[in-house]
């Protein structure tokens, strides 16, 4: 995994509930879906049952992502917060932006 990667996955799963940067839940769904498409590659596993909502929605996602690349899936997660950050403007995106470009 590239550091860049490593360092923005980081930073999306710390981030505080209540922080200034809030990622819709779409958002979080891609970065979901790109994380494990990273780790993993294509989807593996069986679609989750009709009562499972979250699951579904997770699955679908991931399966989104078939036959991109690990390099791809990386490149996409970055650059995709990357622009979260931007469009966000507050002090914390800008020092988040730093830390993912010194990586």
């Amino acid at each position: 995994m590239s550091s860049k990667f490593e360092k923005a996955a980081a930073i999306v799963q710390s981030l505080p509930k209540d922080g200034p940067v809030k990622p819709s839940q779409e958002d979080q769904l891609k970065f979901y879906s790109l994380y494990k498409q990273v780790t993993i590659g294509d989807c593996d596993t069986t679609r989750p049952g009709m009562l499972d909502f979250v699951g579904k929605a997770k699955w679908d996602a991931w399966n989104e992502q078939k036959g991109k690349s690990k390099a791809e899936a990386e490149a996409e997660y970055v650059s995709f917060f990357k622009d979260i950050l931007a469009t966000n403007g507050s002090s914390e995106s800008k020092e988040y932006i730093k830390e993912i470009d010194a990586a």
